[in-house]
């Protein structure tokens, strides 16, 4: 699981009780040191531990620039002072999580001791004319459940975000011919997102491959962990080669000093080496390292983005949703090389889609669907019949509908957050 660390500043506004802001900030630390988040304090700022004067603000700049907070949680534990706020997540450059607790019934006599919503408001505006992109919680008791699943949706948001800062790409090979929806503008990337590339040719790639396979010991391992764990089709020739495959790949990427890669999966390999590269696809992804087929770079991005949103708690899928089935409304086919592979993930494609996803034993279905509409075509096989052979595996969806909701919410959030961020 990846760690974040988010910077804690709780605020207050000083015709409010300061007692009672003292009172809610400490709740908030015992709460957060309750759910083992990670985060830098401002109790050595002031005696009160909390952010409300110019002077402060600036001590605590520098202390969360030093400790590199992924995160700013802005608690008011009263109204608080949205100008301080607004400078400090200004200067900082993170993403922002606006909170406060609920406030209470006024006393009898009218008085109030936070007016926590009216702060939030205040804050929210305020940051919206610094133009700093903010999300918030609402006003909720800390005990309440959405307050423990907003923190864990921020958590997800900021490891988004710094994830989106920091990509680096190999990129294996041109983009196929054939396929213009996977053109990317690389320019573009890097001016506007400081996404790289580091682009390499096949004949590095092949020769790595060779130098894998003549080194022997991570390919021997390779080819182990593929027997224990994978159903092997192929000859012993070609699962070589997928294992070298899969190690010269993963060299690549630590040479260049990249987090994802994306292969042109054919057909030039298959002419070099004889085999798909899905399966060695499969083995990196397995790993943490998404690599993508058909030099899809905004695929890459998107397996990054989606990993990091669930934290690197579990590896990404990528597929193409090719046809809907022509029964079930909401089914859907999706096929595509490489994480087909890993059972963990058919079935949490299945859990959060809502559909029956349909594994066919035959992984390299790119090559062999072309060959099938080219035999249609020609009237060399039945269309009704030419799949009766192919045996799948089958995922039924599992996961509870509001744990569905909660996670397809929390993935949107993340996404926007992302295109907030510059």
């Amino acid at each position: 699981m990846a760690t974040i660390k988010i910077g804690f500043a709780p605020t207050r506004r000083s015709i409010f009780s300061a007692p009672d802001a003292v009172k809610f900030a400490n709740l908030t630390r015992d709460k957060l040191d309750e759910m083992g988040v990670p985060y830098v304090d401002v109790t050595d700022i002031n005696e009160e531990g909390l952010l409300y004067d110019e002077n402060d603000r600036l001590k605590v700049l520098e202390k969360f620039k030093q400790e590199k907070v992924d995160g700013l949680l802005l608690a008011h534990c009263n109204f608080g002072t949205e100008y301080i706020c607004a400078r400090l997540a200004k200067d900082l450059g993170v993403p922002v999580l606006l909170w406060g607790p609920l406030d209470e019934r006024p006393e009898p006599s009218g008085v109030r001791l936070r007016d926590t919503q009216c702060g939030l408001f205040a804050t929210g505006k305020v940051l919206r004319r610094f133009r700093v992109p903010f999300t918030y919680l609402t006003n909720c008791r800390l005990d309440d459940p959405v307050f423990e699943r907003g923190i864990n949706d921020f958590l997800a948001v900021c490891n988004v975000v710094k994830t989106f800062r920091n990509i680096r790409i190999l990129q294996i090979g041109p983009r196929p011919f054939d396929f213009w929806s996977t053109m990317c503008n690389e320019g573009e990337l890097l001016e506007k997102f400081n996404i790289q590339l580091a682009p390499v040719p096949l004949p590095e790639l092949t020769a790595g491959v060779r130098k894998a396979v003549a080194d022997g010991d991570e390919v021997r391992r390779t080819i182990a962990y593929c027997r224990e764990y994978m159903e092997i089709n192929v000859s012993d020739e070609q699962l070589r080669n997928v294992a070298g495959l899969a190690v010269a790949m993963g060299r690549l990427i630590r040479k260049y000093h990249c987090n994802a890669g994306a292969i042109q999966c054919w057909n030039a390999l298959q002419d070099e080496l004889g085999i798909m590269p899905c399966a060695a696809n499969a083995l990196l992804n397995d790993k943490g390292i998404p690599v993508v087929c058909e030099t899809d770079i905004h695929g890459a991005i998107t397996a990054l983005m989606v990993e990091a949103a669930d934290l690197e708690g579990r590896r990404s899928f990528f597929a193409d949703w090719t046809i809907r089935h022509p029964d079930i409304a909401n089914g859907e086919l999706l096929q595509h090389c490489g994480p087909t592979t890993n059972t963990y993930l058919m079935q949490f494609q299945s859990d959060i889609a809502d559909v029956e996803v349909c594994v066919p034993e035959l992984q390299e279905l790119s090559g062999m669907g072309a060959a099938y509409v080219a035999g249609i075509s020609a009237g060399l096989y039945d269309p009704e019949t030419i799949f009766d052979h192919v045996k799948y595996k089958n995922y039924h969806p599992r996961m509870a509908p509001d744990s569905r909701k909660e996670r397809r919410v929390g993935w949107k959030d993340a996404i926007r957050q992302v295109l907030s961020h510059r």
